[in-house]
């Protein structure tokens, strides 16, 4: 009995040395707490971190208060129910101290109420997650700053967009200025209209007498348009042949005529999605017309020897110095083709409607051919200025450019000198290229109705520019006409204007 009790016993004291063996081997901090929160027992670990706290209250050990723990504020929950038990939590225990901690409750062999509380040092692990957090915060931060710059740098961005855009156009507005020179109110009237209509695609129509530069506000309008880029392509209608002008135009297919060994396209298919500029359109037949009005109504052309459509987009600029009203009047010029080209009218004054800008035009041409033919020309002098202001300048600006290029290459030791222009001065009288005033009514007939209409017209002019002594808007006002259609006729019957004089 007493062998058997012996053995028991070095039975028990082995196994509580191997169980306190194994209570010192873990790496994790154990403590063993009763009931009262005294600490029955620690690990080596446990020893390690607190010291030999055995006796103490955990409270006093582990917070440092003196009263007890109560169920909400115990850092371990020990003191909770058994529902936490085995649930890992986290605590930071002092400002570098962190620990991963799990309780287990159990009863003693003496019957007692125990917790097993097991803590893990989790301190640098800590430390880690804590500086990669406030490092993802920093560059939070950081990016949140860098994204309230960029945003007020997009804001400026686009206030600044906005401002170069504002300054584009309005330097739109002042569009050719080096080119379509001059500061009269006709000249700037026409800048505007030329800055309003080049960004739609609208047909326009310019008018004016030869040389006031209706190529120039064509290559303007394109060059300003949303079709700058594209091809662009002039014609001259007056130029070319009626059966050359619709092959020309159109295109033709492959054996149409004699020579045609290739199909070809024609000029409105070589400048789709660009623009044409049409010069001299009043002198296109009727069949023409027709032609170009499909063009204008529907976008289709049909080939000289074919009857397929082909669709084109092209947007037409036309140009006359005829009086296309005038020709409609007479049943010349179909009246809808008409109206399809005008819906923009862009009419160039003639150059003696706006002298103040002869002077600069003529500057401009002087330093053009100046470094051209290589003339050590460096101003016009006051004789030749009041010779080019006298001056009506029938042939208008491109008369004005020819003189001018005509004097600095006559000039002599710098100076351009009037004799140097070339032009008269003298204005023929009307009365000389025109029919007597008093022509007798019999003159009228025995002739063609035609010739005799335009003897009459001829004569009416006439007599209205000697009656208004050469005021030609007074004459325009009388006769109930346009100064264009005028113009036309004046020019058509060789009519000159007897200008007043200023007294000098």
């Amino acid at each position: 009995m007493q062998d058997t009790l012996a053995s028991t016993q070095r039975e028990v004291s082995r196994l509580a040395q191997n169980n306190r063996a194994l209570f010192d081997m873990l790496p994790d901090m154990l403590m063993i707490i009763r009931d009262d929160f005294v600490i029955e027992a620690m690990n080596r670990a446990a020893l390690a971190r607190f010291g030999n706290q055995k006796g103490k209250k955990c409270h006093q050990v582990i917070l440092g208060t003196k009263s007890p723990c109560d169920k909400e504020s115990c850092p371990f929950q020990c003191t909770n129910s058994r529902e936490k038990y085995g649930q890992v939590f986290e605590r930071k225990l002092s400002d570098d101290f962190y620990v991963e901690y799990v309780h287990i409750p159990f009863e003693g062999y003496r019957e007692d109420q125990l917790s097993l509380l097991i803590l893990r040092d989790i301190t640098q692990k800590k430390k880690h997650a804590l500086e990669l957090e406030r490092y993802s915060k920093d560059i939070e931060n950081v990016l949140k700053e860098k994204i309230t710059v960029l945003r007020e740098s997009e804001a400026e961005r686009e206030e600044l967009y906005k401002e170069l855009n504002y300054l584009k156009k309005e330097t739109e507005r002042i569009v050719g200025r080096d080119r379509m020179l001059g500061d009269s109110k006709p000249i700037r009237a026409l800048r505007e209209m030329v800055y309003q209509v080049a960004a739609s695609n609208a047909t326009v129509l310019i008018t004016g007498e030869s040389g006031t530069g209706k190529e120039l506000v064509a290559d303007l309008i394109h060059e300003h348009s949303n079709r700058k880029g594209k091809p662009y392509l002039k014609f001259n209608c007056a130029a070319v042949t009626e059966s050359l002008l619709e092959s020309d135009l159109f295109g033709y297919e492959k054996g149409a005529f004699t020579g045609a060994g290739n199909a070809r396209k024609g000029k409105f298919e070589e400048a789709h999605g660009g623009t044409i500029f049409l010069d001299e359109i009043g002198d296109i037949s009727p069949r023409m017309q027709t032609a170009l009005l499909r063009v204008l109504q529907d976008g289709e052309l049909i080939r000289v020897g074919s009857n397929q459509p082909i669709s084109v987009d092209v947007r037409i600029i036309a140009a006359t110095n005829s009086d296309l009203e005038a020709a409609v009047s007479a049943g010349k010029f179909r009246e809808d083709l008409y109206y399809r080209l005008n819906v923009i009218n862009l009419r160039q004054t003639p150059l003696r409607e706006r002298k103040e800008d002869i002077v600069v035009l003529a500057t401009n041409f002087l330093l053009k051919y100046r470094e051209r033919f290589n003339k050590e020309v460096t101003y016009l002098p006051n004789s030749v200025v009041e010779k080019l202001l006298d001056y009506d300048w029938p042939g208008n600006v491109r008369e004005l450019e020819n003189t001018i290029q005509r004097a600095v290459l006559m000039s002599r030791n710098g100076m351009v000198s009037p004799k140097d222009l070339g032009i008269s001065m003298k204005h023929p009288d009307p009365e000389k290229s025109a029919p007597a005033a008093e022509t007798p009514i019999e003159n009228f007939f025995n002739r063609p109705l035609k010739e005799s209409v335009r003897l009459f017209e001829a004569e009416v002019i006439s007599n209205t520019i000697k009656e208004c002594g050469g005021r030609i808007d007074e004459v325009a006002e009388r006769l109930e006409m346009p100064k264009t259609t005028l113009y036309d006729k004046m020019k058509r019957y060789d009519i000159k204007p007897k200008q007043t004089r200023k007294n000098k």
